[in-house]
């Protein structure tokens, strides 16, 4: 019996021809960025997270603890995009080159394995640890550290591991903060086509990132903790510390400062996230950074339907004026601040004057306000993931340049193309 016979509608040949010739022409647009984008985005390199045997004389090192909902795999890349059953830890160390050879914001990607330590980061240790290790590391660090403050790093969608590994170990040492440096990084599979998948693993990484803050903010040693926050990130730490405050009455009073950079947030769902976490007594100081020209928050709001985006909002426009004052919400509009790539997205760690003065003031123990601050600082913004349509060829053109200009991607957008293509000939095939 024939597929027609037993009631499927079989495309003609004439249209399966039309439907790859409109997907090409409607990923075109795209992958003529890939010719511009700097730090390799269109080539991905596994295996950077295998140690190399030393570094060099000059380079700084950062020492990090690292909490995950990741799922094991092999030594190169060390977690996958998939999701553990468990919380996982891990303690790296990586090599930042030395400073005369290095841009302040930049991430110096390895164009081989091994990298060479002298002009690129390489990875020095990587160990997967277990829970009573990682609090060993924890408490060994804290006391070490002057102010006995603990920064939480949250990335956003397209991340794979190394990505976040990578690009908090930059914010890091350029920034010179103070910090107990710990990265909580959540099954993201870094691919443009995974955004579905990306936003639910936030939710499913809520206990994780709950169970961590408590832990560590239940050391009597630790003075405050600060969450950085970016993207997609944003939802899993509005979130956690939601369903924290109703289990609690209130979250953790040592997590003084959440920083929301570029969040890909639908505005009245963290407006009630926050409502939520009860009066400021009870909760920890917001500053939001926001930026009307972000191209990718605008993007995301167009595929979702949604009135804004958090990170892209007006905030001397109402109601988000009042509403945030309100909320006793710190914001800091960075649309003046020009970025280094087309969508505006390089607003984040790649401004040195950015990075920097989130260490001192982190040093001085001081929150971060406008007041104190003032616009012509600019403070954060970071790539912001944007929506994709998944399984069809409009939804990968629109995500694409979304993902490609973010420098943290490492996953070949080429591949991501092709694995398209596969399953669109798939699903026209007779």
């Amino acid at each position: 019996m024939s597929a027609k016979d037993k009631g499927f509608c079989v495309p003609s040949a004439h249209v399966r021809s039309r439907a790859r010739k409109l997907s090409r022409a409607s990923l075109s647009g795209a992958l003529c960025l890939c010719a511009v984008l700097p730090l390799g985005a269109c080539a991905g390199l596994k295996g950077v997270m295998a140690p190399v045997s030393e570094s060099v004389p000059n380079a700084s090192r950062v020492d990090m603890l690292v909490a995950t909902t990741r799922k094991r795999t092999d030594p190169a890349e060390l977690f996958s995009g998939e999701r553990s059953p468990a919380l996982a830890f891990a303690n790296i160390t990586v090599s930042i080159p030395p400073e005369g050879v290095r841009q302040i914001g930049e991430v110096q990607w390895p164009r081989q394995i091994p990298g060479n330590p002298a002009t690129e980061f390489v990875t020095l240790k990587a160990d997967v640890i277990d829970r009573a290790q990682a609090l060993s590391w924890f408490r060994r660090t804290l006391r070490s550290s002057r102010k006995r403050q603990v920064m939480v790093f949250i990335h956003g969608f397209n991340n794979r591991f190394e990505d976040a590994v990578f690009r908090f170990a930059q914010i890091v040492h350029d920034s010179h903060a103070p910090v107990v440096p710990i990265l909580f990084t959540w099954p993201s599979r870094g691919s443009i086509l995974a955004y579905g998948y990306d936003r639910e693993s936030t939710a499913y990484s809520r206990n994780a990132l709950e169970s961590l803050l408590k832990a560590i903010s239940s050391d009597p040693q630790v003075g405050e903790i600060s969450i950085l926050a970016h993207s997609m990130g944003n939802s899993l730490a509005l979130e956690t510390l939601r369903q924290m405050a109703i289990r609690d009455g209130r979250v953790t009073p040592k997590v003084k400062n959440v920083l929301l950079a570029a969040p890909d947030v639908d505005v009245d769902l963290a407006r009630e996230a926050i409502v939520d976490m009860g009066p400021r007594a009870n909760r920890p100081a917001f500053t939001l950074f926001v930026s009307q020209d972000d191209r990718a928050l605008a993007v995301s709001r167009r595929v979702w339907g949604s009135t804004a985006r958090l990170g892209a909002i007006n905030p001397d426009q109402e109601p988000y004026r009042t509403q945030l004052e309100q909320a006793q919400v710190t914001v800091l509009d960075l649309t003046k601040l020009k970025a280094g790539d087309p969508l505006n997205h390089g607003k984040f760690a790649e401004s040195p004057e950015v990075v920097q003065l989130i260490g001192k003031r982190l040093a001085e123990g001081q929150t971060v306000t406008d007041s104190r601050v003032g616009l012509g600082d600019r403070i954060i913004s970071v790539t912001a993931g944007a929506a994709t349509a998944i399984g069809t060829a409009a939804g990968l053109a629109v995500s694409a340049p979304v993902a490609v200009v973010d420098p943290q991607t490492r996953q070949s957008f080429g591949g991501q193309v092709e694995e398209f293509g596969r399953s669109v000939s798939n699903t026209l095939a007779p």
